[in-house]
């Protein structure tokens, strides 16, 4: 099955943030496309790219980590009710 993880939207992300740190949280199903994904990025980036390895229950779930960015893939965007 193949998905469009939209790897170009977050260059242009950390690239307009000048985030030099950036944390990608992956849902399990993803999780084997990690170093991949991370790869993806640092070549395309300046900046260092973590996996967070734990729980990824969704938008709700945070990891707690400095960092100047955090990317959740595989979760629909958060709508503001209106």
């Amino acid at each position: 099955m193949k998905f469009n993880l939209e790897l170009e939207k977050a260059v242009k992300e950390i690239k307009k943030t000048k985030a030099k740190i950036v944390l990608i949280q992956l849902p399990d199903g993803l999780k084997p496309q990690a170093t991949s994904i991370c790869d993806y990025l640092e070549k395309n980036t300046n900046a260092k790219i973590l996996i967070w390895s734990d729980s990824c229950y969704g938008a709700c779930d945070v990891p707690n980590i400095k960092v100047d960015l955090i990317i959740q893939f595989g979760h629909n965007s958060l709508q503001p009710k209106i």
